[in-house]
């Protein structure tokens, strides 16, 4: 860690992160990105292939729908952090395809450091966790996305503590990985649903 903390020094040293094998695979360090004032910080698992390729977190298919959600429930992306809890992108080949491949309890616990550095510096009000990897890390094991999201928890009574609310959803490429149009319009509008919550626990009142 660098001896002063704030998001562009935390960036910079995590680019030369080593804590696990993970720097053998992914092509670059995949850091948060937003505002250092941000009262939501939104928290995946990983980045994903193009995510990998360009360095930013959220810039695919997954980060073009939370966009356009974050939109509908009246939250601004420019006022909100993004980050994921894995920093390298974790994969197989298939083919020409490179496919994400879930991290292990010791690659979590390499990168948790650096999550807690961005929560310091960024002081969020919210977390919002975006999946059951995430959710599970932050939350713990035992926690279901399916029966417990948009139910907000005090974080200072996780273990470790979190100085922020926190809150699940599903992750935004669980909508477009669904079976068919129906059922993905209707895990949209409930994704969507969740993020009014959100707005509607910062703003004090029902977004629009």
């Amino acid at each position: 860690m660098p001896e002063v903390l704030n998001l562009a020094s935390l960036r910079e040293a995590a680019h030369s992160c080593k804590g696990c094998d993970l720097y053998l695979r992914g092509t670059q360090t995949v850091f948060g990105e937003g505002s250092q004032g941000a009262r939501i910080m939104f928290v995946g698992e990983q980045p994903g292939d193009k995510e990998d390729i360009e360095g930013k977190p959220f810039v695919g298919p997954a980060g073009k729908l939370l966009d356009r959600a974050l939109a509908e429930a009246g939250i601004e992306r420019s006022e909100t952090y993004v980050t994921n809890a894995i920093k390298h992108f974790k994969w197989e080949p298939r083919g020409k395809r490179r496919i994400h491949v879930k991290p292990n309890s010791m690659e979590i616990a390499a990168c948790r450091p650096w999550f807690e550095a961005e929560i310091a510096v960024v002081h969020p009000e919210v977390v919002v966790c975006l999946g059951a990897s995430a959710a599970q890390m932050l939350i713990g094991k035992s926690f279901k996305v399916s029966q417990q999201r948009g139910e907000f928890l005090d974080g200072r009574k996780l273990k470790p503590a979190i100085h922020a609310n926190v809150v699940a959803t599903v992750h935004p490429s669980s909508i477009l990985r669904a079976r068919d149009d129906e059922s993905r319009h209707l895990e949209y509008e409930m994704f969507v649903r969740d993020l009014r919550i959100v707005a509607e626990h910062l703003h004090g009142k029902r977004a629009a």
